[in-house]
């Protein structure tokens, strides 16, 4: 398969052992001039050196795609590719398996069934920095935090991160739940100046994810 390279797109790459998915993602997602599909894999075995050679930017996965398990691979890609956003897509909805995929770095989390009316809004989503999720998926994060919540001891002090003011700026508007493009506009700087933050942000903190970005920021009264 051969893929339209848009220097200005949103560069994804699609991990499914089921052919159908597959082909129906790559046609909902080329449906949108700003997406670009620069990989289709029935196994995430050996697709690191793939995703950097096409510079991915994005990775839909089923988390019981072939090759490694789901979870592992994950795990792999923010070690290796720690800037890269990560899509679950999948028919499971079993609570251990949401709760390893978001502390493993997944940004987001869908289920298969919606496919065609979820997935290009999950994508835009993603891009302006927010984690998508299904209706049923979220109440039960919702829950999860809630149950975790009460397990966490008040921290007196806050750690030393070296944020710099900016960048503290920038995480309180994540917080909050302000999107990218939400953040530059209350802080009158432009999205790529908030992506450049928020990568130094991840990196001061020792995070992988959105979620535990935020949840690291509020337990430990960064911000």
């Amino acid at each position: 398969m051969s893929f339209v390279n848009n220097d200005h797109s949103l560069r994804i790459a699609i991990f499914d052992d089921n052919k159908n998915i597959r082909n129906t993602m790559v046609m909902i997602l080329n449906s949108e001039i700003m997406f670009n599909v620069v990989g289709v894999y029935d196994s995430s075995k050996n697709s690191i050196k793939n995703l950097m050679s096409t510079k991915t930017d994005l990775v839909i996965i089923d988390i019981a795609a072939s090759g490694f398990s789901g979870i592992e691979t994950i795990e792999r890609l923010k070690r290796e590719l720690p800037y890269i956003q990560i899509l679950v897509q999948t028919n499971f909805e079993d609570d251990a398996l949401i709760y390893q995929s978001i502390l493993a770095g997944a940004s987001g989390y869908i289920l298969k069934n919606g496919l065609k009316l979820t997935l290009v809004k999950a994508v835009k989503e993603l891009r302006n920095g927010g984690s998508p999720m299904s209706p049923s998926v979220a109440r039960k994060v919702i829950n999860m935090v809630k149950h975790n919540m009460c397990h966490f001891s008040p921290v007196e002090q806050a750690a030393n991160y070296k944020l710099t003011g900016r960048e503290k700026e920038v995480l309180a508007c994540i917080v909050k739940g302000k999107n990218y493009k939400m953040t530059g506009y209350e802080l009158n700087i432009s999205y790529e100046t908030v992506r450049s933050h928020m990568k130094h942000i991840y990196e001061k903190l020792k995070v992988a994810s959105l979620t535990e970005l935020v949840a690291k920021s509020i337990n430990f009264n960064i911000v």
